[in-house]
């Protein structure tokens, strides 16, 4: 029997490419050799596809592969534009569809969604850069977000992972510095409040263990001292400590599971997601949800994988056999 032909397709044109390359890296690693012949798909930052190193254009870059293994983060990859592109070609891939994609990547949709799950997120306000950005009075949104929102802050894209340009502002010279910087890069930011508490992130997979959406041991994330935030550097330079399964209260595990199989319900996730969470003394507050995180050989999943005793490469597998049902 023919091996089925696998696309990896990696890369991309936003801020997460140098990621999305280690995901697919550990894709190409680690796919069953066995059963399937990879084919490496790269995107480059100009938006330009190679299959096998060669230039293609996106249909013919995929012509000769059975499925597309998503390894892309981020812009065109997350966003629901790949998905868009690929459900045109008729290729099937891993991950969640192009309105699911669209809606977890966008923070302030998402969180609606939370909401209407019932579930508690962080108060927030979504700030836009005017059509002429130097227009924008980065001083004037920050104040009517210093009049509504009590310090600390998080500023952030509203649309992103990998915790890029993601920043903490203390007191308000830092909220004006924050959201100038935030507008500057972005056409949308989220300024939300700061919640103190023990940060937590649980992977769901499809069709696991006999369970139509299985959640993974909950993953506990410590920052090192100099480090506040679990941003970009943070997540991808060894300056967090990764414990799983994490140190939580039994009732608090049981809950973090719950919250997270509702998210991937409530958004129409397929295949895999990942969710973040603080456990503060208010309650369980969401962050945001990863509709296609990283695994990377430091990525959370990959380490939630392995503390339920799934391996990598059956993972993989799983994921691909998934995608090839919907054909």
């Amino acid at each position: 029997m023919a091996p089925i032909r696998v696309g990896i397709l990696r890369g991309g044109i936003g801020s997460e490419y140098e990621v999305s390359l280690r995901t697919g890296a550990g894709v190409l690693r680690h796919l069953p050799g066995d059963k399937y012949q990879p084919v490496d798909i790269l995107l480059s930052r100009d938006g330009a596809w190679y299959a096998g190193g060669l230039r293609a254009t996106p249909e013919r870059a995929v012509r000769g592969v059975d499925v597309i293994f998503n390894a892309l983060h981020g812009e065109f990859g997350e966003d629901g534009q790949a998905q868009q592109l690929l459900d045109y070609l008729f290729k099937p891939y891993t991950g969640s569809g192009a309105v699911a994609s669209a809606l977890g990547m966008d923070k302030p949709r998402a969180k609606e969604l939370f909401r209407q799950a019932g579930l508690r997120v962080p108060n927030g306000a979504v700030l836009r850069r005017a059509d002429r950005p130097e227009e924008t009075d980065a001083e004037a949104v920050a104040y009517d977000v210093f009049k509504k929102i009590p310090p600390p802050w998080i500023v952030k894209p509203a649309s992103g992972g990998s915790s890029v340009d993601l920043r903490l502002a203390r007191h308000y010279p830092e909220l004006v510095a924050a959201v100038a910087a935030g507008l500057k890069q972005n056409d949308r930011i989220l300024v939300e409040e700061y919640v103190r508490g023990q940060e937590a992130t649980v992977g769901v997979v499809d069709r696991l263990r006999g369970r139509d959406h299985y959640p993974l041991l909950p993953v506990e994330i410590v920052t090192l001292p100099d480090k506040v935030l679990f941003d970009y550097e943070a997540k991808y330079g060894g300056q967090t400590k990764e414990i799983c399964p994490g140190r939580f209260r039994p009732e608090d595990k049981l809950e973090l599971e719950r919250q997270a199989v509702l998210i991937h319900q409530q958004l129409g996730l397929r295949h895999y997601s990942r969710s973040d969470f603080i456990i503060s003394p208010r309650g369980i507050y969401v962050l945001e949800v990863n509709t296609l995180p990283g695994l990377t050989e430091e990525s959370l999943v990959p380490k939630a994988l392995a503390a339920a005793g799934i391996a990598y490469p059956q993972f993989l597998d799983h994921l691909v056999t998934l995608a090839l049902e919907r054909r």
